[in-house]
């Protein structure tokens, strides 16, 4: 299915069920914020990294949190869907900001419960090193849910969202936990070894 979008660039990947918070200040996205409460519209984050990608998600306008005296807003949003970038047009005719036509991608939430079990025990474990401080809520638990903390990079971010699967959203995830989690409890050891610095220790004598 397309549809024709207002389209906001950023430098960042939005997922779905995301809540995202944007700071508005550019007299473009004044104007579509506007033309969102208006027309109780949707709009798409489009991700730029070093050019604008080809896939993206469709948030909605949860409401403005604040408005400034000289215009700017606040305003919460929330992921929908992803999409594909059909053809991007900036200016949007007749408005200020960017638009263009996206194809509206299924976002599929089949996922076996072994994958499932192993996703949430290295998600654990990862938060547990950074401490995070998070309880992980598994009923409400998907691929996307701590994407952004547990350091992906923005590039990997993207890959994950052009994953069509969940079984292999959760598998892309799983291999990037194991493959950063050794490292992460070498500095875990080290930061212990620095914590003993300046304290007395009781050491065994050595026998030479």
């Amino acid at each position: 299915m397309s549809v024709v979008l207002p389209l906001f660039p950023l430098k960042l990947v939005a997922f779905p069920r995301e809540n995202l918070n944007l700071h508005i200040f550019e007299p473009r996205y004044k104007q579509l914020i506007k033309d969102c409460l208006q027309g109780d519209l949707e709009f798409g984050i489009c991700v730029y990294t070093d050019r604008l990608m080809t896939h993206g998600t469709v948030v909605k306008l949860v409401e403005v949190y604040k408005e400034y005296d000289d215009g700017r807003m606040d305003v919460k949003t929330i992921g929908l869907r992803p999409f594909r970038l059909k053809s991007f047009e900036n200016p949007l005719l007749g408005r200020m900001y960017a638009g263009g036509e996206v194809e509206l991608l299924d976002n599929d939430q089949l996922v076996s419960e072994a994958l499932f079990n192993e996703f949430v025990f290295y998600l654990q474990e990862v938060l547990r090193l950074l401490h995070a401080g998070d309880e992980v809520n598994i009923s409400n638990l998907d691929s996307f849910t701590y994407a952004h903390k547990v350091g992906l990079k923005l590039e990997e971010e993207y890959q994950l969202l052009l994953i069509e699967k969940e079984d292999d959203r959760m598998d892309y995830i799983i291999k990037y936990l194991k493959r950063i989690l050794p490292v992460m409890r070498e500095i875990e050891k080290a930061k212990e070894k620095i914590k003993m610095n300046g304290h007395f220790k009781s050491l065994d004598p050595l026998d030479f």
